[in-house]
């Protein structure tokens, strides 16, 4: 197999710390790709048209893409359980939160690097951390005694899209009053997995 992955990408980390969790690093190889919505060239577009990573090529099927049907596979291959059937449709909600976390982290940096600076829009960009902070607002108040319980796909997702907000958007001061998320997000980022896919 191969997996179509940038290291600045928070979806490709989530891909590559399941591999880590799951015990599949080996059987995969990772090729590095980059690139923008502008500029797909280097994009692994026979594998993903929409010219998104990661993308996971695979010898019994087409590739596969969307980092949430590639971390469902890899945990199916590896009979991992990151998805339990105890707490599905709660480990499934807190992987969309991150999901769309990460979507409006990444558009923000977007907003900045491919749209020319006149055309650039505060709000919007204003909009987008809005929705970001509401989530990390739902997973506080929600989520965190799922997140306190035993590892699965919730926790991965959450901790990458936490890992990003650091990266990218780190002036944005996310743990303020959210002590408990922090805590929590320390602790997991220990995590030899975590560790080894910091962008």
């Amino acid at each position: 197999m191969q997996l179509y992955y940038a290291s600045a990408s928070p979806f490709a980390r989530k891909a590559l710390v399941t591999l880590h969790e799951t015990g599949q690093l080996d059987d995969v190889e990772i090729v590095a790709a980059t690139g923008t919505p502008l500029d797909a060239s280097q994009m692994p577009t026979a594998h993903n048209p929409l010219g998104k990573l990661p993308a996971l090529s695979r010898p019994d099927g087409p590739a596969i893409y969307d980092s949430r049907v590639i971390c469902r596979y890899l945990d199916a291959r590896a009979k991992a359980g990151l998805y339990p059937d105890r707490s599905q449709w709660e480990t499934l909600t807190l992987e969309a939160t991150a999901d769309g976390i990460m979507d409006a982290a990444v558009l923000m940096v977007y907003e900045g690097r491919c749209r020319p600076e006149n055309l650039q829009s505060a709000d919007w960009v204003n909009g987008q951390w809005d929705k970001i902070s509401r989530a990390l607002d739902a997973i506080t108040t929600r989520w965190m005694s799922h997140l306190a319980g035993p590892m699965d796909m919730g926790h991965i997702a959450i901790a990458c899209a936490l890992g990003y907000l650091d990266f990218r958007h780190d002036d944005r001061a996310w743990r303020k009053g959210r002590d408990a998320l922090d805590d929590w997000f320390a602790t997991f980022s220990q995590r030899d997995s975590m560790q080894a896919t910091r962008p």
